[in-house]
């Protein structure tokens, strides 16, 4: 089939004026091209999705909902393709061209006051921004209504609609071509898109898949050594065993194309407190920090009125290392919206005037806190500084749990990430678990010394919020030596061994100290022993006794 021929059209007066600005000056966050045009397929998607669910049928081009990227290093054009929507010849006339966008203008006067090119996306224009990294765009789509149409232009002030009879059908969707500058290469490399989807579109709702490049082993008949063989049987003479014996493999490297998905993590802070656990606020905070440590809190909140907004934030276990640096951001936290991230630089999320706020425990009052400004009134004036004071407060604690298990656990920490329970047992990265050690206290000639070292390695976590632990280190700050402080350390122990799938080793001990914490709840004295009634039958028994010996000896 002989191609279709162009139809030429101009760029409206403000849209072109718009192009001059974005290819004529320079910018240095050029990569908000790829988060807007991800942005306006997560768009075409959603409209798409809102039609099939009053009319189905719509999918039948396309089931599959997704945002591909397709870096083509050999032409040099980097490829986002879409399966939403798809644009009509007349969309693709009056979107990317010939009418003008109510934020156009008001995005070249916010550029000319000094504004950022990443607020492009603000003002409705943000598929302009390809021109940042592009010398000139290809848009071919595809709308379920219409036939497949080409929208194609340099930015020099026009454009050319033709109808596609070159390329592959998509079925329904656009699919974006940006052929890039000579110095903006770096934008087909497989690392600096990862990058630059993590940073900017990690937590789209659709699928963001990037076509990779994969060395794979594969298993392959040799038939180098097949041929050796035949020629060997010639002379040989093969018996029935060889004949049918399997043919050999030899392991060889193959390059693989595949669909590599960039954003599986999923934005919980869309969804309700209620319903996250803790291992899904840990796991969010090391994929969004890249930290190797749990975070030490997390706050989950939401905020509806004028203004509505929902945040999680996290303290560290760690101070950053560059925390006194002058060039270090007062504060990093990330604002995203619609899921896009938009920037992590903003002193207005947490003004100073917060601080305001801010109380603290004093020396001076322990029953109410003060603010700073209460606290600097009264200041001596030979006093310069604010002293505070940090204590560990659960050592003591710690330290005397610890030295009455013994050698039972490696050590005994606090730890906020236990819901429930006072405590939990949690074995080491290379001690036993409740099974492998129950299989090997089980095997007749096993290693004493070895058991002994492995099932030893075991953390013993307090959960600091609980009542139980609470009274217990008031118990231990009182007199550690009391006695009922170490019944209670071992009954905990032993109660958090059996809730992790141990076995104890005295199971009598551990009974006698659930009947001395029964007599305590009924306040019975432990000192009270029940005397032996008069055995009257006694002689009785022994006579019987004698009696069926001297029979047995008979």
């Amino acid at each position: 089939m002989s191609a279709a021929a162009p139809e030429s059209f101009g760029f409206q007066a403000e849209i072109s004026q718009l192009l001059d600005l974005i290819i004529n000056t320079f910018y240095s966050n050029k990569e908000i091209f790829l988060r807007e045009l991800i942005s306006n397929s997560s768009d075409a998607l959603d409209k798409i999705r809102y039609e099939s669910l009053t009319d189905p049928s719509v999918l039948d081009t396309e089931k599959e909902l997704y945002i591909r990227i397709i870096p083509d290093k050999e032409n040099k054009v980097l490829i986002v393709r879409d399966s939403g929507i798809g644009m009509t010849k007349a969309d693709l006339v009056n979107n990317l061209g010939t009418i003008a966008k109510s934020g156009t203008k008001g995005f070249m006067e916010a550029l000319n006051a000094g504004a950022d090119i990443s607020m492009i996306g603000q003002f409705g224009v943000g598929f302009y921004s390809a021109y940042l990294v592009a010398e000139s765009v290809q848009v071919i789509s595809k709308h379920n209504d219409d036939e497949q149409y080409i929208w194609e232009s340099s930015a020099g002030g026009t454009f050319t609609i033709t109808l596609d009879t070159v390329n592959p059908p998509l079925g329904r969707g656009t699919e974006m071509r940006l052929y890039l500058k000579e110095d903006q290469y770096e934008y087909l490399e497989e690392k600096k898109i990862k990058d630059t989807v993590k940073k900017h579109s990690e937590f789209i709702s659709y699928p963001i898949q990037l076509l990779v490049t994969k060395e794979v082993e594969k298993e392959v008949e040799d038939d180098e050594e097949e041929a050796k063989e035949g020629e060997q049987s010639k002379i040989e003479e093969v018996d029935e065993e060889e004949e049918g014996k399997e043919k050999k493999k030899k392991k060889i490297k193959e390059k693989e194309v595949t669909n590599e998905e960039l954003n599986k993590t999923k934005p919980i802070w869309t969804r309700n407190p209620s319903e996250i656990t803790a291992e899904e606020y840990g796991a969010f905070y090391k994929s969004l920090t890249n930290d190797w440590e749990d975070h030490l809190a997390v706050k989950h909140f939401s905020v509806e009125g004028q203004l509505e907004f929902k945040a999680i934030l996290y303290v560290p276990k760690r101070a950053p290392f560059d925390l006194f640096e002058q060039k270090k951001k007062r504060n990093n936290i990330k604002l995203y919206v619609r899921r896009v991230f938009i920037m992590d630089d903003c002193e207005e999320l947490i003004p100073d005037k917060l601080a305001e706020f801010l109380r603290f425990h004093s020396t001076k009052s322990l029953d109410e806190q003060t603010s700073l400004k209460d606290y600097i009134t009264r200041m001596p004036e030979v006093q310069k500084s604010i002293y505070y004071l940090t204590v560990q407060e659960y050592n003591e604690l710690c330290s005397t749990v610890k030295d009455a298990l013994g050698d039972r656990v490696e050590k005994v920490v606090v730890s906020n990430r236990i819901a429930g329970s006072p405590c939990v047992l949690v074995t080491g990265q290379f001690g036993w678990s409740s099974n492998m050690e129950r299989i090997m206290k089980a095997q007749a000639l096993r290693d004493s010394s070895m058991s002994s070292y492995m099932a030893s390695k075991k953390t013993f976590e307090l959960n600091p919020s609980h009542p139980i632990v609470k009274e217990l280190k008031k118990k231990v700050k009182e007199d550690k030596a009391d006695k009922s402080v170490r019944d209670l350390t071992f009954l905990l122990f032993e109660t958090a061994l059996l809730t992790s799938g141990f076995s104890l080793d005295e199971p009598t001990l551990f009974a006698k100290r659930i009947y001395r914490m029964i007599s305590l709840g009924l306040d019975v004295d432990e000192d009270e022993v029940a005397a032996p009634e008069p055995a009257t039958e006694a002689p009785a028994v022994a006579e019987a006794v004698e009696t069926s010996a001297m029979e047995e000896i008979d």
